[in-house]
């Protein structure tokens, strides 16, 4: 059974409304053969990563940059994932009052290093989500979830 792994920091409304987004992304229809999980940021281990075969993130951008949990995770697991990671595939969705552009690209370095496979455009929300956002939120868990199936 492919397993998915959702690492959030979920502070907001916003970003818990994105969240639930995501996971029912993860549970429409053909996909009961992925396990999903979720894990806060900050409680997420290198052997979580390591046992799973895909991942979503989710992060506020703050202050022009990744939350502080993600990176916590990302300081937490680089070394010991490093290779044993290598092309695992990822989504990714972010919230920012205003701008995520900062956040994104910090992110990109991060993964790039790992060198993870972003397997679907970053889902990029500035103010309050739109149904058009939550939309997009869905297609994301929906379309990482199914592509751990092939």
């Amino acid at each position: 059974m492919p397993r998915l792994l959702i690492v959030h920091h979920t502070p907001s409304p916003a970003m818990d409304t994105m969240l639930r987004a995501v996971l029912d992304g993860t549970s429409a229809d053909g996909l009961s053969a992925v396990h999903v999980q979720t894990s806060a940021a900050l409680s997420t281990t290198a052997t979580d990563v390591l046992t799973v075969d895909g991942l979503i993130l989710g992060t506020p951008a703050n202050l022009g940059s990744m939350s502080g949990a993600l990176k916590h995770f990302f300081d937490t697991i680089y070394y010991p994932c490093l290779v044993e990671t290598v092309g695992r595939p990822f989504g990714l969705y972010l919230h920012g009052t205003n701008d995520v552009d900062g956040a994104l690209v910090d992110i990109t370095k991060i993964t790039t290093g790992l060198r993870w496979r972003l397997t679907q455009e970053p889902i990029r929300v500035s103010g309050p989500p739109t149904t058009d956002d939550l939309e997009s939120c869905w297609e994301l868990g929906a379309a990482v979830a199914a592509g751990l199936m092939r």
